[in-house]
């Protein structure tokens, strides 16, 4: 199976959708962000901002690596 395009858990300012695409394409999470800002900015914002609330809501987040992460998170109570 290929690469597959998550929102980022490690590099998030929201809900990690451009960090996502920045670990997908493999480029600098900074950068992706000034691309969408610049993007926004020249189509009156409101596109911008539609295009990621979409993409919040398409995104899947990344799945969990370890099996047990989910008992894990109750064994601290």
């Amino acid at each position: 199976m290929g690469k597959r395009l998550y929102k980022s858990s490690n590099n998030k300012m929201i809900s990690g959708v451009m960090g996502g695409i920045a670990e997908y394409f493999n480029v600098d999470a900074t950068l992706v962000r000034i691309i969408y800002v610049v993007f926004s900015a020249f189509s009156a914002a409101f596109p911008g901002i539609v295009v990621y609330i979409i993409l919040a809501m398409v995104i899947p987040e990344r799945p969990r690596q370890n099996k047990h992460d989910s008992e894990d998170e109750w064994s601290e109570f």
